[in-house]
């Protein structure tokens, strides 16, 4: 009498191995555009950081009652920080004294302000340099045009 063997057959695991490289195939492009939206995640929470810091410091600005003021202090307990802001509107400049300042944590990403104010370019660090926001200091305005999918891919 012969015993029974227990086990796979080899077609059985070669069946076995090609379902699940098929679950993979079809699972896999889910997965890959996880960095970008991450990307355009951090970049759009950023936007959101910097309205808010323009919102807070016209608010400081409009609160201390003085119109010509060039400067506000977004400081609350500890150490006091001076933002540069323009006198009448208390927007702040376009400046590392400016926005920058006002945002108060700028880690992991890079403002590109020019000298004399302007626009500002923000991008994360590691990400490619078309995914960016701007700030305008003329208008306070934040914009997200550049974050898209074609821009922070990659």
């Amino acid at each position: 009498m012969q015993a029974k063997q227990k086990g796979f057959t080899l077609i059985e695991l070669i069946v076995v191995i090609v379902i699940l490289g098929i679950l993979a195939a079809t699972a896999l492009p889910r997965f890959i555009n996880v960095a970008t939206d991450a990307r355009i995640a951090a970049m759009n929470g950023v936007a959101g950081g910097l309205r808010s810091a323009v919102a807070l410091a016209q608010s400081r600005y409009v609160a201390t009652g003085d119109a010509t003021a060039t400067t506000v202090n977004m400081g609350l307990g500890g150490t006091p920080t001076s933002v540069v802001v323009a006198a009448g509107t208390g927007i702040p400049a376009a400046t590392a004294a400016g926005i920058q300042a006002a945002m108060q944590s700028t880690d992991g990403f890079t403002f590109a302000c020019p000298a004399g104010g302007g626009v500002c370019t923000i991008t994360q660090n590691g990400s490619p340099a078309a995914c960016a926001v701007t700030y305008t200091e003329a208008t306070g305005v934040v914009s997200t045009a550049a974050v898209t999918t074609a821009n922070c891919g990659g």
